[in-house]
């Protein structure tokens, strides 16, 4: 028999003969392998989906933190910094340096799903990334600007049952409670495709329905205005949450954000808006970095465990390494069989860290895709799905140098004599 085919003999006869504990040792070395790919894979994609394309350029908003206005109007996920007037939205959308404006009016919900009101173009011609436009279900339609219609997104469907024909009354405020309806009726007559983004989470309805939801006040003009049922809303009155802007160019929003966050005091600019969400990133780098040092633990611990394993069964295995050298194995041999079997258990390990890593990824996507709308991508690649299993199994082979030593040192003679 070659000496490679011995080897795996010995290997695999003494992971059988150890069978308890080889398995617990696998699982440990399967938790920390699943956990760094884990760790690296979320956080990358979390990145992606937050600081990455978002179909926007910029947010144009109240004076106030560009980053509540990025999670509000991009995310829906923070309350509104405050409203501007019309003649806001008015003024950037006429700007040369803006190709696309949408206006955005919230306060609503409908079972804690965002209401936003905005104009029909936004479903019409918005790209949430580019070359991909928003979709209604075959045989849906868009809404019209000037009746009681909502279109709403595909998490929004899925969750609340609502489909085109459903008629929803909207609560006041950006989380449900009973008792808060307003007494308007909507009626859905269109949902969205999933676009895998957080406007999956919404609920689309006409910005004129938001101004003239009962118990809303316009504050537009610096005076409370009450729309009437039948009469047009004076354009001073009406007001905006956040105007969604496209871009002609990077040089534009530049100049723009020059303009209105240093020389002016009413609006604040976001943009980019992909720096403004990398705040948040920096602000929680120091979370990524305990979440990283805890998986690396982890896989430190796993390979003290595959040590602690292998070095608790020597004294019981040195008659059996006796034996082997009796009939003609080497040192080197039986020094080799040890490291294998350390290395082997890691192998294992690593292998079923990948059923551990598509567990935790996929609990962590359908959290973030129930509490953001952004999915995360269950195949993606990253590298540490090589470098992981490769660096385990070496830490493995390292941690079964000690009871390999152990074993070479095996004296023949002495324990070849009868036990008393």
């Amino acid at each position: 028999m070659s000496g490679f085919a011995t080897l795996l003999l010995l290997i695999g006869k003494s992971l059988r003969q150890h069978a308890l504990s080889t398995w617990v040792t696998i699982c440990s070395a399967a938790l920390a392998s699943g956990l760094v790919m884990a760790v690296f894979n979320v956080e990358r994609q979390a990145n992606q989906a937050f600081a990455g394309e978002v179909g926007f350029d910029a947010v144009l908003g109240a004076r106030g933190s560009p980053l509540q206005l990025v999670l509000n109007s991009v995310f829906h996920l923070e309350t509104s910094p405050g409203n501007l007037p019309w003649s806001s939205y008015r003024e950037i959308a006429a700007d040369r340096r803006v190709s696309a404006a949408y206006p955005y009016a919230v306060g609503d919900n409908y079972l804690g799903y965002r209401i936003v009101g905005t104009t029909p173009e936004l479903i019409q011609d918005f790209e949430p990334r580019p070359g991909q436009k928003l979709r209604l279900r075959p045989g849906h339609q868009n809404f019209a600007p000037e009746r009681a219609e909502a279109v709403i997104g595909a998490t929004v469907a899925r969750e609340t049952g609502l489909g085109r024909g459903s008629t929803f009354q909207p609560s006041h405020g950006l989380t449900y409670a009973e008792g808060t309806e307003h007494k308007k009726v909507y009626t859905v007559v269109g949902v969205l495709e999933p676009s895998n983004t957080a406007m999956d989470r919404v609920v689309w309805i006409p910005i004129e329905g938001i101004f003239r939801m009962d118990g809303h006040v316009l504050r537009g003009s610096g005076e409370d205005y009450v729309p009437e049922a039948g009469q047009e809303i004076p354009e001073e009155a009406k007001e905006v949450s956040a105007v969604m802007l496209k871009l002609r160019s990077p040089r534009d929003g530049i100049t723009l954000a020059q303009e209105i966050n240093r020389q002016g005091t009413v609006a604040t600019l976001a943009f980019p808006i992909a720096s403004v969400m990398g705040e948040i990133f920096e602000k929680l780098g120091w979370m990524s970095g305990i979440l990283r040092a805890v998986a690396y633990l982890t896989v430190l611990v796993a390979a003290g465990s595959i040590l602690a394993s292998l070095y608790n069964t020597m004294n019981e295995r040195r008659r059996e390494f006796a034996i082997l050298r009796a009939l003609g194995a080497r040192r080197a041999t039986v020094f080799l069989a040890i490291v294998g079997e350390a290395a082997a258990i890691a192998a294992l390990g690593a292998l079923a860290g990948f059923l551990v890593y598509a567990g935790i990824l996929l609990g962590a996507a359908v959290w973030i895709r129930d509490s953001t709308g952004v999915v995360l991508a269950l195949d993606s690649f990253h590298p540490a799905l090589l470098a992981t299993p490769l660096a385990v199994v070496s830490l493995g082979a390292l941690a079964g140098l000690l009871p390999a030593l152990k074993a070479y040192s095996t004296e023949v003679a002495e324990n070849l004599q009868p036990s008393a």
